[in-house]
Order: structure tokens, then sequence, then C-alpha cells
């Protein structure tokens, strides 16, 4: 399937990363590490080892809300990259 992406100007991009700068430092996001769960292969992981990852990529629209954000290892991370998670799953089946 071949992903759709919206046009999102690269100063929005830029002003979400910000805001999940900002998360990633609030308590909300290291209670949310500190659990150490992939929120994808649910794993458990050291939390240090755990990444941001917004479910809808910010390139596809999304915004760095507490809704938004999950934490991830590194693989799935990186496995995922701008697919939604309902894309992602999908490939990870067939």
């Amino acid at each position: 399937m071949k992903p759709f992406f919206s046009e999102v100007s690269a100063a929005d991009i830029l002003h979400e990363k910000n805001r999940a700068r900002e998360l990633r430092r609030s308590e909300w996001w290291k209670r949310r590490r500190a659990a150490g769960l992939c929120h994808y292969c649910h794993e458990r992981f050291p939390p240090a080892a755990l990444t941001m990852d917004h479910l809808i990529p910010l390139v596809r629209g999304g915004r760095s809300t507490k809704g938004n954000i999950v934490p991830a290892c590194k693989a799935c991370n990186s496995k995922k990259q701008y697919a939604l998670p309902w894309e992602w799953e999908a490939d990870r089946a067939g």
C-alpha cells in the first residue's frame, strides 16, 4: 500500500518537533517510558532504550500531543517510519 502524505510545511513539522521535545522532558513522558513497554511489540525494555513515536507521523499531519505519542523500542520505531499504525500492522501481518 502506498502511503498518503498530507501537505505539511517544514515550519509545522519544526513546531511539532519542538513540542515533542517539551513533552519528552515532562513527568508524563517519564512515567510512560518508565513502564518499559513498547507500544507495538509489547516487549519490555529499559526505559532509556525506548524512543518517542508519533502514532500519526508528523509528515502525515500528526501532532505532538499526549494522545498521539507512545513509547516504542528503536527497532519498531525504525520499521514503522511514516506508516500509520494500521498500515504498519497490515504490513507486519502480511
